[in-house]
């Protein structure tokens, strides 16, 4: 269902009844990686965090970490910040 690089690949689905009595399969929240900081990014008008992750983490799929490390969960709700938080590379 994810890709095998996603931190969504491993997690154990389960279901779930929605409000109109459907059966749904959820995927948990996974744990909130161990990150320590590089620096900060100061944003310019037109920069997306996929070309901010590729540049600092050689992953545009790592746009996440720029989010978790920003205490976001939505990669635009970064667009009006001034700067972001970026995230060391991952070994």
């Amino acid at each position: 269902m994810f890709d095998s690089k996603s931190r969504y690949a491993n997690l154990e689905t389960y279901t779930v009844k929605d409000r109109r009595g459907r059966t749904v399969t959820v995927t948990p929240v996974p744990e909130r990686p161990i990150q320590t900081l590089l620096g900060y990014h100061l944003l310019h008008q037109g920069q997306r965090l996929d070309h901010l992750a590729q540049k600092y983490l050689d992953d545009p799929a790592g746009f996440w970490r720029i989010c978790e490390m920003n205490d976001v969960m939505l990669a635009e709700t970064l667009s009006e910040a001034d700067e972001v938080a970026i995230p060391r590379r991952a070994h």
